[in-house]
């Protein structure tokens, strides 16, 4: 049994002694239910399992206290958390950065690098850049833009449409589910 430091919550959870509701909803060691008791009475139990009695629900009505070993019980939870933290996937956004005057086939490099960076699960920014005098023909670039959509139309879906902001027209892609 873990001894409890004179009225300190150990992490967030909240045992033995710190335990002040008057009634709680007692789950035994096994998984069954024993009741609604006091909270005197459920750390009287705990006690002669010679384990804990951890409050795993505060927020229910009355809380739910567990019978447990707290240690083990805590290293199951972060051992959880570990696991459910490895199976997470960030999305990345991944830019691309084109010119109004770029040729056919560095275009098609470009779109085989967002078509590797969709199937990994990333999301790509299409980014055309305009600089000088480029910025008179900004409408009449937009086909480049609506081209690589194209190109990787077979991955990808368009999620933002091609949008000016400044100096550079851009476009969210992101791969079919």
């Amino acid at each position: 049994m873990i001894s409890n430091v004179e009225g300190k919550k150990i992490s967030d959870l909240f045992i033995n002694e710190q335990i002040r509701d008057k009634e709680v909803r007692v789950i035994g060691e096994d998984g069954e239910q024993l009741g609604i008791m006091s909270s005197k009475e459920a750390l009287s139990l705990a006690e002669e399992a010679g384990l804990d009695l951890v409050k795993i629900a505060p927020t229910a009505k009355p809380p739910v206290c567990k019978i447990v070993d707290y240690g083990k019980y805590k290293y199951d939870q972060m051992r959880k958390e570990k696991e459910a933290r490895k199976k997470q996937h960030v999305v990345e956004i991944k830019e691309i950065r084109l010119s109004p005057n770029i040729d056919t086939n560095d275009l098609n490099t470009k779109v085989n690098s967002a078509k590797k960076f969709l199937t990994k699960g990333d999301r790509v920014k299409v980014t055309l850049r305009f600089r000088g005098r480029e910025m008179a023909h900004m409408t009449a670039s937009k086909h480049i833009l609506d081209d690589f959509a194209e190109a990787v139309s077979d991955v990808a879906t368009v999620e933002k449409a091609p949008k000016v902001e400044g100096r550079s027209m851009t476009m969210f892609l992101a791969g079919k589910k």
